[in-house]
């Protein structure tokens, strides 16, 4: 039987999804929860390999298992066997030949934000606090250039694994509710990085400390041309779509 789960964590004490030596990751704290469960070992794969302190509210992970077992089931047993930073959201029996990265048509993320002076006990886990201003109408019109296909080697990272750069944004926006600015970013996918690396140019801009002309910079083709990376609380995978 093949099972597609939908899961969410709280990033901040896992050192990302992949397995790593010596180091507390999604992947081994879902595949050692589902050992206790399956009472085998099982390899689970992700629509996506979030970082080190990202956070997740909509990955999409499948695992397959010779036990038959009821996904309502599956769901509530894993949950008493993951630790309160890792939860599934639900659970379902898809067909065998479904892959979760390969199958997506595009992910979705959400970085925050907290723009206030004065930081936040509530979201100092979740969001990026930048005490100064913002022109949050700058850093929107900015932010709306990246609609489309475009060369990202701009806001590639080094050491990033990916054939070409070339990737499709569906939305790219900014909102803002109260002290809480909230960046939206859709594609087809993503290089690594590259929403991290979006929002310190985004947040530069908005601080007027480079013109919104990001046009320019997607030209460059240059990763010394955009900001510093930012930091990885502000990031969530809220969602991929199928």
């Amino acid at each position: 039987m093949q099972y597609r789960l939908i899961i969410e964590y709280d990033g901040t004490d896992f050192h990302g999804w992949q397995i790593q030596p010596r180091a507390r990751t999604v992947q081994e704290t879902l595949e050692d929860g589902l050992a206790r469960l399956l009472g085998h070992p099982t390899r689970v794969a992700a629509a996506g390999r979030t970082d080190a302190g990202v956070h997740a509210s909509g990955q999409v992970v499948c695992f397959g298992s010779e036990r038959d077992i009821a996904a309502a089931t599956l769901r509530r047993a894993l949950n008493a066997l993951t630790p309160a930073d890792l939860t599934v959201r639900s659970a379902e029996v898809v067909p065998d030949d479904f892959d979760p990265r390969r199958a997506a048509r595009s992910r979705r993320y959400v970085y925050r934000i907290w723009n206030r002076r004065e930081p936040s006990p509530f979201w100092r886990r979740y969001a990026w606090h930048v005490p100064w201003p913002l022109d949050l109408e700058t850093m929107h019109a900015a932010a709306a250039q990246l609609v489309g296909e475009h060369d990202f080697s701009s806001f590639r990272a080094s050491g990033c694994e990916a054939t070409h750069p070339i990737r499709t944004v569906l939305r790219s926006e900014l909102a803002r509710r109260g002290d809480l600015l909230r960046y939206t970013i859709e594609a087809n996918a993503f290089l690594r990085h590259m929403v991290r690396n979006i929002v310190g140019t985004l947040v530069e801009i908005g601080s007027a400390r480079r013109g919104p002309d990001v046009g320019a910079l997607l030209a460059a083709r240059d990763r010394t041309m955009a900001a510093a990376t930012a930091p990885a609380l502000g990031l969530c995978l809220t969602e991929v779509c199928y």
